[in-house]
């Protein structure tokens, strides 16, 4: 289905959840529950924290179901639903460190999509990618978090500057300059890693 269609389709169901039909949100919930699920689990990089964000985040959608704007995208509308109480569990992560022994392979492909195992690669390449993969989530995950959900927002969720600007409350040119400042960070942590390939 196209992006068009999608959003027709949205906008339909959030017409419908308006007036009483609370069946609605299980449609909404089977476009979106996934994509929201994957960028809450690159935020936070734990499961379980994701799971319950994502059901809180469309918790809130319900509550919040007259305050849609048809004129925005619904999933645009989603992201930023989601954004704020993510910003709430960040700033007690602050607050509350937690250091697991098991960190390293704790939900190791959190922040990067799993490795392909190739079958042609050898079992020593296969470590070095793996191994690549895990800095590139620390890199990631080091990113101050203004940074770190713009770029995710458009390396994983496809966001446009703009709607990621809409989800941030802020321009689309500041949206660009996150990204510049991210992917530049990113670059330098990761200039020994990117010289070996």
């Amino acid at each position: 289905m196209t992006a068009d269609g999608t959003d027709e389709l949205d906008r339909q169901d959030i017409a419908r959840l308006c007036a009483g039909h609370d069946s609605a949100l299980n449609s909404l919930m089977s476009r979106h529950a996934e994509r929201l699920f994957n960028y809450l689990l690159r935020q936070l990089s734990n499961e379980a924290e994701a799971s319950d964000l994502a059901q809180e985040t469309f918790v809130r959608v319900y509550q919040n179901r007259a305050r849609f704007n048809p004129a925005q995208k619904f999933s645009t509308w989603l992201y930023a639903i989601a954004t704020n109480p993510l910003r709430d569990r960040f700033r007690w992560h602050k607050r509350h460190p937690q250091v697991s022994l098991d960190a390293e392979n704790e939900n190791g492909g959190a922040i990067l999509d799993t490795i392909a195992e190739d079958e042609a690669a050898s079992p020593g390449e296969r470590i070095v990618a793996e191994e690549r993969a895990i800095e590139v989530r620390r890199a990631v995950e080091s990113l101050p978090e203004e940074l770190r959900t713009a770029l995710i927002l458009s390396e994983y969720q496809d966001l446009s500057h703009a709607e990621i600007g809409a989800v941030l409350k802020c321009s689309a040119k500041a949206v660009e300059t996150r990204l510049y400042r991210a992917r530049a960070h990113l670059r330098k942590r990761l200039e020994k890693v990117l010289q070996i390939c």
